[in-house]
């Protein structure tokens, strides 16, 4: 704020020079004072508080109102640093504003810069109004209960203080001393202590000389004048100023391939989580989540514990990959976005994880932890959602990403810097350590130190994360080593093709950097059982395998493919039955029935190896009237088979609403509340005005000439169905009975039957403090 505005404008000219316009009185209200910012002004307002533009404001008292919601000025308190809060509790303090100018003298011990950077901060977010002086809103003031720590005057708590304080508290024993100094620090009240009635505590004699006063029948708090007493020349406390804990270095390279590793891991594993789900789901419990059996069954199967399992399903589920499903709905199964995903590349595989990991509301670190009635919490339990997750872990990664790469904090520093930039979120940050935890497996951080992956998706989302870790993941290959141990070892990801290969011809053994497959008996006859042939087997390991393949390799294979089918045990997806014989034949031998694949197993029955459905609708479309059956045999309609589940992210909605404002966004929403205002001061004017129906010679020379000159109109309009409108348009063209505009509120080009008009005024700048 430079000196010559806050004396009130330029010096007076010399003699003979033109005297200066008179200064513009100070705005006398909130709204009156946003009327004076211009459009970069209002638009960072709304770039910092993204909520009051969503729907847009129509004018700037719409957006007064939005400002003065609580939960949205909660919101926007929750983001400030302990410093800036230390300025804005200045002002509240005082009950008729604060002169900007004299905030050193309040604040002597805080650098200028931090004050200025602090002042900036709260009028862009309109928790402080004015200019020359600072006003604090009533909604700011009703939410900080407590400004600087300090506790309500003595009056409003209904409390007679001694008329001699100072000596009051001279005389007061340690025991009590130490009581009100403990109060007279960051929070006024306190827990009134049980006694035994053989003798008072320190705070009930405290409440007998009418130091303290009584909230309720369990707190005490200290009045006001009395804490600022105690705190002597730092009325606001000590300076809030920001921690400079000693960064952690590493090699920005080790770093990023560190990070690759931890991500190429967790794709793996959550590929081969899905795949086993996909064979056999995880059951839902009635409580919701998944079952101890279940998680255990996979834990088995991927050689991992049973909290990385958990780890793994919330990772799973919170990207959209598993959810839900089944015929009624008590599944866990990979969703239709399962099939997508295995067939991208590596980078964007990850960067769908880790992007669903940052913006879930779930906590799944609290997975097997007690609840409050003692029972332990089940992975993908409706009780681990925690919506404040979200701004934890983008305030956590953000904090990290203002150091270079390659340097970071510890987890302790980490917290004590979170504590001063967010204070009144304190209580929320118990589990950043778990989310490190858990950011740290994902591979978007390292030794606290944020890999380039990682500064991608906070700065660009999805595409920003995959870009990071583009050149750091390796490309798939297309082979693997056979072993002499029947063992077959990938270097690396394979390709769709291969993977899908040897799900159904091995076992996976170990993962990780390499994955190493064992083929055995079982697999053999599982592949061969698939439909695959002793020759098919053989020339795929021969194809696959760079090293030659070892002889107890072919061994195995033609062991097994001699045994196997000397059994032979067919399956049918349906059958067809009848006792009219007749009627068997006639179907049998329609041509029309040709497609069901129908053949005679035994006298009265015909089997197919379509499903049941499937040879309803051809028996149907040929003319027959053939019913369902059960396994009883009793008549039914089956049911159709079992989907994939649905699938949603969870809190892609609540980050959807906390997305930032894109810059033209706010472009746009800034001309909707300028035209909203110069819309009212329109209507002040008396408008043409018209009979729907029929066109005045009035109204067309008004259009005509807010065409020719570029000037928008304020147009009252009667739509097919009768509903009445007001709206602000930007004309383009006239003619042929129809006025072509851009409509300022619903951001886009209409069409207006001229007949249908009501009312036309000019929408006239007549406030041009208001624009930048």
């Amino acid at each position: 704020m430079s000196a010559e505005r806050r004396a009130g404008g330029a010096p007076p000219g010399r003699e003979g020079e033109t005297a200066p316009a008179t200064p513009r009185p100070a705005p006398a209200t909130i709204a009156a004072w946003l009327r004076t910012r211009g459009d970069e002004q209002l638009g960072a307002l709304l770039a910092a508080r993204p909520d009051v533009a969503r729907p847009a404001p129509s004018d700037v008292v719409a957006l007064t109102s939005r400002l003065a919601v609580p939960l949205s000025v909660d919101r926007a308190l929750d983001e400030l640093d302990a410093a800036t809060l230390q300025v804005l509790d200045v002002v509240l303090l005082s009950s008729d504003g604060v002169g900007a100018a004299d905030l050193p003298t309040a604040l002597p011990e805080v650098p200028d810069a931090v004050l200025g950077t602090a002042v900036d901060r709260l009028t862009t977010r309109a928790l402080l109004w004015g200019d020359e002086v600072l006003h604090a809103p009533d909604p700011v003031r009703r939410a900080v209960r407590y400004p600087a720590g300090l506790g309500r005057r003595a009056v409003e708590l209904r409390l007679a203080l001694p008329a001699d304080l100072p000596a009051a508290l001279a005389e007061l024993p340690a025991a009590e001393r130490e009581v009100l100094e403990r109060l007279a620090g960051d929070r006024p009240v306190g827990h009134l202590p049980d006694t035994d009635g053989s003798s008072a505590s320190p705070a009930r004699r405290l409440l007998q000389r009418g130091l303290l006063a009584r909230v309720d029948a369990l707190n005490v708090e200290l009045p006001r004048e009395i804490g600022l007493l105690l705190r002597g020349g730092r009325p606001y406390g000590p300076p809030r100023l920001r921690p400079e804990p000693a960064p952690v270095e590493r090699d920005p390279a080790a770093v990023d391939r560190q990070a690759a590793g931890a991500a190429l891991e967790t794709i793996g594993r959550v590929g081969e989580l899905l795949t086993l789900l996909e064979e056999e789901p995880a059951g839902l419990l009635r409580s919701g989540g998944v079952g101890v059996r279940d998680q255990k069954r996979l834990a088995r199967a991927l050689h991992v514990t049973e909290p990385e399992a958990g780890w793994l399903l919330e990772l799973a589920h919170v990207a959209g990959l598993l959810d839900v499903g089944g015929p009624h709905r008590d599944e866990w199964l990979p969703t239709r976005a399962f099939d997508l995903w295995r067939e991208q590349d590596l980078p964007d595989r990850w960067a769908t994880l880790a992007a669903g990991w940052l913006d879930a509301v779930r906590l799944p670190s609290l997975a097997g932890q007690r609840d409050v009635a003692g029972r332990a919490v089940n992975a993908l339990s409706p009780d681990l959602v925690r919506h404040t997750a979200p701004a934890i872990r983008r305030a956590a990664l953000g904090a990290l990403a203002e150091y270079p790469p390659g340097c970071g904090l510890a987890p302790d520093d980490l917290v004590a810097l979170l504590r001063w930039r967010t204070p009144r979120r304190v209580d929320r940050l118990a589990p950043v350590p778990d989310l490190l935890a858990e950011a740290a497996r994902l591979g978007v951080l390292v030794g606290g130190a944020l890999p380039s992956g990682g500064r991608g998706l906070l700065v660009a989302g999805e595409d920003g994360a995959a870009d990071g870790v583009r050149r750091l993941l390796p490309e798939p290959v297309d082979s693997v080593l056979a072993q002499p141990d029947l063992s077959l070892v990938a270097p690396g990801p394979l390709v769709a093709e291969l993977a899908d290969a040897l799900a159904v011809v091995a076992d996976v053994e170990s993962s990780g950097g390499a994955t190493v497959f064992r083929v055995t008996e079982a697999t053999v006859r599982r592949a061969l059982d698939a439909g695959w042939s002793a020759t098919d087997l053989h020339e795929f390991f021969a194809r696959a395998s760079r090293t030659p393949v070892p002889q107890a390799l072919d061994y195995l294979v033609d062991d097994v493919a001699r045994q196997h089918g000397r059994l032979r045990v067919g399956a049918v997806e349906s059958y067809v039955r009848s006792d009219d014989s007749g009627l068997l034949s006639q179907v049998l031998g329609d041509r029309r029935t040709a497609t069901a694949e129908l053949r005679r197993l035994a006298p009265g029955v015909l089997v197919s190896g379509l499903g049941a459905d499937e040879v309803l609708t051809v028996l149907r479309e040929a003319g027959y009237a053939p019913a369902g059956e059960s396994p009883g045999g009793a008549v039914l309609t089956r049911p159709p088979a079992r989907p994939r589940a649905a699938g949603r992210r969870p809190g892609a909605a609540a980050a959807q609403a906390a997305r930032p404002l894109a810059p033209d966004e706010v472009a746009a929403i800034v001309r909707e509340i300028r035209a909203g205002d110069a819309a009212l001061a329109a209507r002040r004017s008396e408008p043409v005005r018209q009979v729907p129906g029929g066109t005045t010679a009035g109204t067309l020379e008004l259009l005509s000439r807010a065409v020719r000159e570029g000037v928008p109109v304020w147009l009252g309009y009667v739509d097919a169905q009768g509903s009445g409108s007001q709206r602000v348009v930007q004309p383009v063209s006239l003619g042929g009975g129809f006025l072509q505009g851009y409509d300022e509120r619903r951001r886009e080009s209409r069409t207006f039957a001229v007949h249908r008009i009501t009312s036309v005024a000019l929408v006239e700048d007549d406030e041009p403090a208001a624009s930048s």
